[in-house]
């Protein structure tokens, strides 16, 4: 049995000819599932301004779902804070810790947050070469995407403008991490030495990740404070490797940690043979092309619905990276490309996370996963 922990990441996608009720009710059937499967972790990312995802808010979601499961660990992945403030983090995860102690995984991503100090090449440990766009062991690491035109869309400026209070200024992120553990810690003092002190929330049995898709300030902020670190091979494959070494680079033993702790996420689905998963697959193209059109998540289409829709070359190159990257096949052939993930990244868990347009398929697929990596 592999001895590397799986586990989940949701969006909450809405389907084609479905509603976001009816998402919340998959999402919250597939945690049970899951549960039931073995899966260690079962976290819900955050986005806003979606038509195909329903995921806006990870605390409503992870109270719903603390309810309807008993033993898995369920969590954030993750909490944007760049609209948000330490205060309202820790108040929101302390009142479902106060009813589901010891289960909650507050993941924290830096995202529409102040732009960071210019980027420098991280000092990378041990970096894992890769020759012709392969780790020595295969796995494909594409070109770097520049999400810089979809920074300046006039959508992600929507995003900032209603998300955000009008002439607010998000905190600077390592400020805002340090306010979180030290609110979680009752050792907040303002600059005036004024205490803060969170009931519920103080004291709650939270496990503290850090979100990131480089080696950069997340990255750096995750190892200086000894936190674990989750890197997004299923966001932005080019970097993955730049973001677990950066991060190790920067690590620093902690009260919680006393050595490096990273999981890497993949985009996965898996059928009874490879035909079926790449016809299930077949909607993911054109969803991740609406993202990085600054559209928005397009509900998932079905494969039939995909196939309809106009493609062309430079849709192709805009979602290479991210199609060419996700692990489509049998069981035993996803989970082959999930042990060379983790062996390329060093991982120490694996997060899946999986759309199709059907229910059923996308249960199955996690179903088929679970049962494969019990018998490795």
């Amino acid at each position: 049995m592999s001895t590397t922990p799986l586990a989940v990441l949701d969006l909450v996608p809405i389907s084609t000819g479905s509603d976001a009720t009816q998402a919340l009710r998959n999402s919250i059937d597939l945690a049970q599932q899951a549960e039931r499967l073995g899966y260690t972790r079962y976290w819900f990312a955050e986005h806003h301004l979606n038509p195909g995802v329903a995921g806006t808010s990870p605390a409503v979601l992870l109270a719903l779902t603390a309810a309807a499961t008993s033993t898995i660990r369920i969590g954030s992945g993750a909490v944007q804070l760049g609209h948000r403030t330490a205060l309202s983090t820790v108040e929101e995860f302390g009142l479902i810790d106060a009813l589901h102690p010891g289960r909650l995984d507050l993941g924290l991503g830096r995202s529409g947050g102040r732009p960071p100090a210019p980027a420098r090449a991280p000092a990378l440990v041990g970096a894992t070469p890769v020759v012709d766009g392969r780790t020595a062991n295969g796995l494909l690491i594409p070109p770097k995407f520049s999400f810089e035109g979809l920074l300046k869309s006039p959508r992600f400026a929507l995003h900032k403008a209603l998300l955000i209070q009008p002439n607010a200024e998000a905190q600077d992120y390592g400020e805002q991490i340090a306010d979180i553990l030290a609110l979680l810690a009752g050792t907040y003092r303002s600059a005036n030495g004024v205490e803060a002190h969170i009931v519920p929330g103080e004291g709650a049995q939270l496990q503290i990740w850090i979100l990131g898709s480089s080696g950069g300030q997340s990255a750096e902020v995750a190892g200086a404070n000894g936190l674990r670190f989750a890197a997004n091979y299923h966001v932005s494959p080019g970097t993955v490797l730049e973001a677990a070494e950066g991060y190790r680079a920067a690590f620093r033993p902690s009260a919680v940690l006393d050595q490096p702790y990273v999981t890497v996420s993949a985009d996965v689905v898996v059928a009874e043979d490879e035909a079926t998963a790449r016809e299930l697959a077949a909607g993911y193209g054109p969803w991740v092309r609406s993202i990085r059109t600054a559209e928005g998540a397009i509900q998932f289409p079905t494969p039939d619905e995909a196939r309809a829709l106009p493609w062309t070359d430079e849709d192709r190159a805009l979602v290479a990276d991210r199609v060419d990257t996700q692990f489509v096949g049998t069981a035993a052939q996803v989970a082959d490309q999930l042990e060379r993930l983790r062996d390329a990244t060093g991982a120490d868990e694996l997060v899946v996370t999986t759309i199709t347009h059907d229910h059923a398929d996308r249960v199955r697929s996690y179903q088929l996963l679970a049962e494969e990596w019990a018998r490795r």
